[in-house]
């Protein structure tokens, strides 16, 4: 006959759960900045009528809207998408002439 199996965990290297205080989710602060980040170019562009702020709103808002939780407000996100759009569309039709890049000026 043979020997009965040999037990191969360790029971001094057994540790007993302990949960974080926020259920091991990490705050991800990225879509926030870049919401801010929209908004702010968003109003200078429609403010100020330049065309490459309203175009890095709107960038700004779609990196946003793409790294946004579900469980995030989704008005929010959608009031700064609306708002840089309008802001491309809005400095566009004040100056339909193509754009220039800043430093080209």
């Amino acid at each position: 006959m043979s020997s009965p199996p040999v037990d191969p965990r360790r029971a001094d290297k057994v540790r007993s759960f302990k949960s974080s205080p926020n259920n091991g989710q990490t705050e991800d602060f990225l879509p926030d900045y870049f919401n801010i980040l929209g908004m702010i170019f968003s109003m200078c562009g429609l403010m100020m009528k330049l065309k490459w702020c309203a175009w890095l709103a709107l960038y700004c808002s779609c990196i946003s809207f793409a790294n946004s939780r579900a469980s995030d407000d989704a008005k929010q996100v959608l009031s700064s998408f609306m708002l840089s759009v309008s802001a491309v569309v809005m400095s566009y039709m004040q100056n339909p002439a193509p754009m220039t890049p800043p430093w080209a000026a």
